[in-house]
């Protein structure tokens, strides 16, 4: 597997200093319902906990529906994110709503699964109707140094994943140098992910703002050399709306406004929903 990205040699303090440069500025207040209604378009609304229940995902799956019908344009999340086993659930809920499902599966949140066993729950969920598959790298191989075998794992995911969307989960928490999170971005882009993800939700660090920016910089690279567009999803810990704005003003300063669109750009969250529905509705009334 040859790399076709250049070295990447920033240093954690000049991607802290980046961050914090483009950060320094406010959005213009005026835009800021606009941007909170994007916000809610690219949500993934999520579950992902050993209590899920069919009831809560049931429930999951009618917020998002109630988001919808409840506004004139009817505005939606991009998609509801479960385990395996309650895809079908989720996917009679949302039945002709135009919300995708996907599914946290092969392995995840710990990624220590042979890679048959993997390839077999994925297509477990994508048989049951699953519209996205999330799913984690290898860290373990990545910090022993076998590139290769991440690359290839993720191939093989690929390649059973046709016409769907696959996120391929870094866990940047637990890749601890800039170097790490930018490699292990680079071998997913490669592998042919269609977005690249930061997080579980199930450690700590989760998202944050300066593996994002890395991670940007590789898509924008990816973009440059040949041409193939990527999406970026922060997720975990993600809140607030004020901390959304912060992972979208870095999508748009790094890629531009082609990226602010769900194809491209979704958030991992379930309370952020609960959080950016009711500003909206405060503005309506």
């Amino acid at each position: 597997m040859k790399s076709i990205f250049q070295p990447y040699d920033a240093t954690r303090e000049q991607i802290d200093q980046r961050v914090r440069d483009i950060l320094s500025t406010e959005p213009d207040r005026d835009h800021l319902p606009l941007i909170k209604r994007q916000l809610v378009e690219f949500l993934d609304l999520t579950t992902l906990e050993g209590s899920d229940t069919r009831q809560r995902i049931v429930q999951l799956c009618e917020k998002a529906l109630r988001m919808r019908d409840e506004t004139l344009d009817r505005l939606s999340v991009a998609a509801v994110c479960v385990y395996s086993p309650f895809v079908t659930v989720a996917r009679n809920t949302l039945a002709d709503s135009g919300i995708k499902v996907a599914c946290a599966t092969g392995g995840f949140p710990s990624g220590q699964l042979p890679l048959p066993l993997k390839c077999q729950e994925i297509r477990y969920a994508l048989d049951q109707g699953a519209d996205e598959i999330d799913t984690v790298i290898s860290r373990g191989k990545l910090l022993e140094g076998n590139e290769n075998e991440v690359y290839d794992e993720i191939v093989a995911i690929r390649g059973i994943c046709h016409g769907k969307v696959l996120k391929i989960i870094l866990e940047t928490g637990e890749l601890a140098t800039v170097q790490l999170i930018r490699k292990a971005s680079e071998l997913a882009l490669m592998a042919g992910a269609d977005f690249i993800k930061t997080s579980t939700g199930k450690i700590q660090p989760a998202a944050t703002e300066q593996a994002v920016l890395i991670m940007l910089d590789a898509i924008k690279e990816f973009a440059q050399t040949t041409g193939k567009q990527a999406g970026i999803k922060p997720a975990g810990g993600i809140q607030q709306p004020d901390q959304a704005m912060r992972y979208y003003r870095l999508v748009r300063h790094i890629m531009g406004d082609a990226w602010l669109n769900p194809r491209l750009f979704r958030i991992g969250a379930s309370r952020l929903a609960d959080q950016l529905w009711n500003d909206l509705k405060a503005r309506l009334e």
